[in-house]
This record gives structure tokens, C-alpha cells and sequence, in this order.
């Protein structure tokens, strides 16, 4: 009977219920019993046999997944719930008809491409280190722009941690503010507007545009989501790694 036991956060996210990061915590916050026994890290079941209750609800498998894109907007928060009550990216796609999460994050101020799915597998995928996704993000700056790109070319460091060299391309100039192109790899937190920072630039705007194979659709206003389309989704699977 072992062979087939799963680790509770892994069978909650396969349920499409939330990654296993998230299905950790609900099981430290004590939301997650198995035949009625409030769980614990490292419990294991099997639903074939086992009662295994989210918050009072039971856990079934589930048959399919949910994949959007989201235009976020500024001044909303990549997360599904806010204790200082600030609009969330789920008030945004409330009307989809699943249960999904964000795979990973743009800030309050930053806008742009937003994947939000119920399949656990893929958000694993697309943020665990290994994998090494591409992120390419549009910034609007102003300064020294000549001084700050081979700094950002070059490898720097964030929390005494070293960073991979962006890929970094210059846009046009209007104005005085100048539009880059930044490629990273690495989602440490606020990472593009540090690196610009430690550059000596200001930047005025940020918009990711494009997350491995998957690029925004430029037709979805800020707010707006839409489903992914099957070649879209087989890209963010990896089926165009070489692109």
C-alpha cells in the first residue's frame, strides 16, 4: 500500500488546489486532515483509501488544468488574497471558473505578462532555479545609460548572492528616458529594478513581455486574460527550449 502513498503537498497540487509551496504552508497552518486528523509535513496518503479535507473540503483529483495569460496592471499584488486590503491579480480573473495561483510575481508598480495556473507541475517548472526560464522585461530608465550597460552586462550581486549576467539591449531614447530590454533567468525579488539601481539608473516603468516561449499578446489591455492556446502552452512546457 507505501508504494503508491504521496506526500500531501504533492497531492494537493496535483489536484490543482495550489503549488506544494503554498500546500506546505496550508498544512503547517493546520487547513489539511487525513481521515479526520489534523496532517503534518511528511504525512503521506492515498485517496484511494484516504479522506484527505482541505479546510472541511475533501481532495479529489482532478481531470484538468487551467492555464492563463494575464495583462497585469499596475497597482494590483501577485498574490490571491491581501492582508492590507490592496486589489489582488485574483480579483482580475475571478470570472475564469478554476481555482489558480500566479507563477511568480511582478510587483505593485511592474506590469505585464502574468501566467496563472492550477497545475502544480508546471509552476515547479517554471520557477525552480534548475529549469533556468527566461524573463525579458521592457524598462523605461533615466541616467547615465552608456555607464549602466556593461554594468548590467556584467555579473553582479543582490544579498551577497552573484547573478548571471543579464542580456541587455538599448531601445530608443525620447525625453531624456531611455527604453532597455533586460533577459535574466534568476526571480530574485524586485531583481530587475535592483540591477538597475546598482547601475545608477531610475526606472520609471517595467514590463515583463515575455516568460521562456511564451510572449504577451499585445491585443490584451492592461486587466484584460485570456486562456493559453495549446502551442502556447507546449512552449511554456519546454517543446521550444531551443528557441
Amino acid at each position: 500500500m507505501d508504494a503508491v502513498e504521496e506526500r500531501l503537498q504533492k497531492l494537493i497540487s496535483a489536484c490543482g488546489l495550489a503549488s506544494r509551496r503554498t500546500a506546505e504552508e496550508w498544512i503547517t497552518a493546520g487547513r489539511v486532515t487525513v481521515n479526520g486528523v489534523q496532517a503534518a509535513l511528511g504525512d503521506r496518503a492515498d485517496l484511494s483509501r484516504d479522506r484527505v479535507e482541505v479546510d472541511g473540503v475533501p481532495l479529489r483529483m482532478g481531470e484538468r488544468h487551467t492555464y492563463l495569460m494575464l495583462h497585469k496592471p499596475r497597482g494590483y499584488v501577485t498574490t490571491l488574497s491581501d492582508e492590507k486590503g490592496r486589489r489582488t491579480v485574483a480579483d482580475l480573473v475571478s470570472g475564469c471558473g478554476g481555482r489558480v495561483w500566479p507563477v511568480g510575481r511582478l510587483d505593485l508598480d511592474s506590469e505585464g505578462l502574468l501566467i496563472l495556473t492550477d497545475d502544480g507541475a508546471l509552476t515547479h517548472r517554471l520557477l525552480h532555479p534548475s529549469h533556468q526560464v527566461e524573463k525579458e522585461y521592457l524598462v523605461w530608465v533615466t541616467g547615465n545609460v552608456e555607464k549602466a550597460l556593461p554594468l548590467l552586462s556584467s555579473p553582479m550581486e543582490l544579498d551577497g548572492e552573484p547573478l548571471a549576467p543579464a542580456r541587455v539591449r538599448r531601445g530608443r531614447t525620447t525625453g531624456g528616458v531611455s527604453q532597455l530590454s533586460v533577459t535574466i533567468h534568476q526571480g530574485k525579488n524586485r531583481q530587475v529594478r535592483r540591477m538597475c539601481a546598482q547601475a545608477g539608473l531610475t526606472v520609471l516603468r517595467l514590463k515583463r513581455v515575455r516568460e521562456g516561449g511564451l510572449s504577451l499578446d499585445r491585443t490584451l489591455r492592461p486587466g484584460q486574460w485570456r486562456p493559453l492556446t495549446g502551442e502556447e502552452l507546449a512552449a511554456l512546457e519546454g517543446r521550444e527550449e531551443a528557441r
